[in-house]
């Protein structure tokens, strides 16, 4: 759709005042308060032009206009168009207040939130991307074994093990010194990883022993991926009684976090940079009213996981997008760190 520069600058004018007052925008507001240069009659032509066009409309009988879906989705690919070269500065640095990725994803989401009084979310990265640093196979009872994995990413698991017989501390011994010695710097969930669970040199028993602690590292692996959440109270203490119903819908699709996992995967796919989608772009029937914006970190050329914002389709997006960038550039410096220096 084409839009002469100044409907691009009435269409601009009109969601920003609306998004800062909830009110319908006019010819008026556009001229007086707006400090638009033109006449209220060109004003008013233009503004029923892009009604026509179907970018804005007007509610019930009020001679002033708000954005439509469409003209949502036009005014944030104009942000997204007019990005600086660089982003901002996110006001939080990971690498001297945070040394597990746990603790940078979280202190992420609050200050995001805090920044926007959105809803912010913060995708982990998928376990397969950690390495694994160090083994503890310990004999806690004869026939009680924990197995303790300590990946790259700062993070730590237990498992404990039942056996049906008394464990040899000698073949206990004889796991932690083999794991460590083979599977430290593997990555979760290769083929490499797999076959040190089944090295034709061990002997039978060495072998069983293995395969009842394989599932302390397979298992792993296969857990849903975590998701971060922040600002849910920030975003419902700025709420409209008319955007309720859509909040109750965002906040059941929080509670199964795997279901917005996938909105949030779906929406990120093939993202090249900062990203927008409005309302039915999100193809969830919970966030019809729902605006996401997001930006994907990683290293080098691989995604790691999503920085995103969660709110209203009336929302300030210059602001969420400028946010999500710099969160997504700071998280990326992080992940840097983490994953070629461990």
């Amino acid at each position: 759709m084409q839009l002469t520069e100044r409907q691009k600058e009435i269409l601009r004018r009109v969601v920003e005042e609306y998004v800062a007052t909830s009110e319908p925008v006019g010819s008026k507001t556009l001229v007086d308060r707006a400090g638009l240069p033109i006449a209220p009659s060109t004003a008013r032509a233009e503004l029923a032009e892009l009604e026509s066009l179907g970018l804005l409309t007007h509610p019930h009988t009020s001679a002033g206009r708000v954005p439509t879906e469409a003209g949502y989705r036009y005014y944030a690919d104009e942000v997204l168009g007019r990005m600086a070269p660089q982003p901002a500065e996110f006001p939080l640095d990971l690498h001297t207040t945070r040394t597990e990725v746990e603790s940078a994803l979280q202190a992420t989401t609050e200050m995001l939130s805090q920044v926007t009084r959105l809803l912010a979310l913060v995708s982990a990265p998928p376990l397969e991307a950690t390495t694994i640093v160090r083994v503890e196979v310990l004999l806690l009872q004869p026939e009680l074994v924990m197995v303790v994995v300590i990946t790259s990413a700062g993070g730590v698991t237990k498992r404990l093990f039942h056996f049906d017989e008394a464990v040899d501390p000698g073949l206990a011994q004889w796991g932690n010194e083999y794991l460590n010695e083979t599977v430290s710097g593997l990555q979760l969930g290769t083929t490499l990883l797999r076959r040190r669970f089944d090295d034709p040199g061990l002997s039978v028993r060495e072998r069983a022993f293995l395969t009842a602690l394989r599932p302390a590292f397979t298992e792993l692996v296969s857990a849903a991926q975590r998701l971060y959440v922040g600002g849910a109270a920030d975003l419902l203490g700025d709420v409209r009684s008319d955007e309720l119903e859509a909040y109750r819908s965002l906040f059941e699709l929080v509670e199964k976090r795997a279901a917005l996992l996938d909105v949030l995967g779906d929406a990120s796919l093939d993202a090249r940079g900062p990203f927008v989608r409005v309302g039915r772009e999100l193809a969830h029937p919970g966030l019809q009213e729902i605006a996401l914006v997001g930006a994907a970190y990683g290293v080098m050329h691989r995604v790691l996981g999503a920085v995103s914002l969660i709110g209203p389709v009336r929302m300030d997006y210059e602001k969420a997008v400028g946010a999500v960038r710099s969160a997504a550039t700071e998280l990326s410096r992080f992940a840097e760190s983490v994953y070629t220096d461990r």
